[in-house]
């Protein structure tokens, strides 16, 4: 017998619309990917079915049109599923509007971001999209991509230039205000995305960049955010889920544990979707937020997955189930990040430690290493330097973070000779060809930091001036290479000033 036929996803597809029509849009939203549709789409959705209101999202990818094309082809429809050990559930979602591609239609993304019912713009396009210089945190000028923009009015290519000449055809026209929401793992993520644009603007020729900045000044906010929800590549495996359990095909389902967090600054000068009615939270300390996720969880995910990946690990389950890997995890967490933390109020940091490894150990999600390992050129520089100089100016050598540090070169830039095996190899990272260049060059680990740390100044330029911390990150990626991750945890372990009783227990410890 041939297997029957499933009907697509599709408005008419029985039982799961919650409204009639999608909402007519308010939110243009840069980076169409995986985060954005379990995370910022649900809590609209919910938002809608609370409160109504017109907050539909115009949905834009950058230069893939694999997703727009799905949403359009399943009438801008797609199923989260929710992971755990216990079962899986399933929801669809339906707020997306539009969805297109910003690299095939130039002048219809200005046209949203510059319509006047577009109140919010909001990004999620990974650190590396806002094309800033890691060493400096100032818009990267050397881009050909930022050089083009600059020059190129009609066809921008970054996020930041398809943004600022969004705002310019704002200004011309109707002149409304708007929001630019940043949803991207960046410490001070609003402050950060508003330095970019006025550093864009500042460039324009003449007048045009002094009445850019006095109308962005006058009629943009830009509030902070921290999100926080882990969100898998989709796979064939969530597809033939979602076909078993819900009886229809879905091309693009996005696979998200049951956790979520949004804790947002209230500065939307042109109004919000009722985001609370999803549990997000408006906070004044969403700083502390912000330090705890990308601090305490992206920094510990990292040296995470980049131990378990050299460790053979395909997945931070399965790297967090070796004993040496959720120590050391546990004293970076403890001993070197959360130090550098003003953690908020209502935040009791045992209980969030706890919550985090119960994450990390959800089997049925099966996050990657690969996939949290990508992309460090960037995030790195956003989770090390802050409390790394804190530690050496207090005196104390940062131990665990510069494993961290070593542990990320010996997967994407490993010395000759040396096989980091195959999820290392898998991580994606834009300056992965720069830094094996570098270790071609490099005769020892200690020569490697020296020319990528000290030199090109991947984790900015006052941690390129501390000869010591380069030299223990050199250190330990010599012990990476001769004797491997368990060997250099317990180097580092046995080095490091913490308050754990046994280098290998897997009690907690106290700061």
């Amino acid at each position: 017998m041939g297997t029957p036929s499933i009907t697509p996803l599709n408005s008419g597809t029985p039982g799961i619309l919650r409204r009639t029509s999608a909402p007519a849009p308010g939110i243009v939203h840069l980076g169409l990917g995986n985060f954005h549709r379990a995370h910022q789409a649900v809590y609209t959705d919910s938002a809608i079915e609370a409160h109504g209101g017109d907050w539909g999202i115009i949905g834009v990818s950058n230069r893939s049109s694999a997703i727009a094309d799905a949403l359009r082809a399943q009438d801008m429809l797609y199923t989260v599923v929710e992971i755990s050990p216990e079962g899986s559930a399933f929801s669809v979602p339906r707020v997306h509007s539009e969805a297109f591609t910003a690299a095939g239609n130039p002048e219809r993304l200005r046209a949203a971001i510059g319509a006047a019912q577009t109140r919010i713009v909001s990004l999620t396009v990974t650190e590396s999209g806002y094309t800033y210089s890691p060493a400096t945190g100032s818009l990267n000028l050397n881009d050909p991509a930022v050089q083009h923009d600059l020059l190129v009015s009609g066809s921008p290519r970054t996020p930041i230039g398809q943004i600022v000449r969004g705002l310019q055809q704002r200004a011309r026209t109707h002149g409304e205000p708007v929001t630019i929401l940043s949803c991207d793992n960046l410490a001070d993520n609003g402050h950060h995305t508003r330095r970019l644009v006025r550093e864009f603007a500042s460039r324009l020729p003449g007048k045009e960049a002094a009445e850019t900045l006095d109308w962005i000044d006058a009629r943009v906010t830009f509030p902070s955010s921290m999100v926080d929800r882990i969100v898998p590549a989709t796979t064939e495996h969530y597809r033939r889920l979602v076909a078993g359990s819900c009886g229809y095909s879905d091309r693009i389902p996005v696979p998200a544990e049951p956790f979520t967090m949004w804790i947002v600054e209230d500065d939307f000068i042109a109004g919000r979707p009722a985001w609370e009615a999803g549990g997000a939270v408006f906070s004044d300390e969403v700083a502390g937020y912000e330090q705890l996720k990308v601090r305490l969880l992206n920094g510990t995910h990292s040296l995470i997955a980049y131990l378990g990946a050299l460790s053979g690990a395909a997945t931070i389950p399965d790297s967090v189930a070796h004993p040496f890997i959720e120590q050391a995890a546990r004293s970076v967490l403890r001993g070197e990040y959360l130090p550098s933390v003003s953690v908020p109020a209502d935040v009791d940091v045992d209980a969030y430690e706890e919550q985090l490894f119960s994450r990390w150990r959800n089997t049925a999600l099966g996050h990657r290493s690969s996939q949290v390992g990508s992309d460090g050129s960037v995030k790195l520089r956003q989770r090390i330097p802050v409390p790394a100089l804190q530690m050496l100016d207090a005196g104390r050598m940062p131990h665990l973070l510069a494993l961290t540090t070593a542990a990320y070169l010996t997967c994407v830039a490993p010395l000759a000779g040396f096989d980091a095996g195959k999820h290392a190899a898998a991580m994606d990272d834009p300056a992965r060809a720069l830094l094996a260049g570098l270790a071609a060059r490099s005769s020892s680990g200690r020569e490697l930091a020296e020319r990528v740390l000290a030199k090109h100044h991947l984790l900015g330029e006052e941690l390129a001036a501390r000869a010591d911390f380069i030299e223990r990150t050199g250190e330990l990626i010599d012990t990476l290479h001769a004797h491997g991750p368990l060997a250099a945890v317990a180097e580092a372990e046995s080095s490091a000033d913490l308050l754990h009783a046994s280098p290998f227990a897997t009690s907690k410890g106290t700061p």
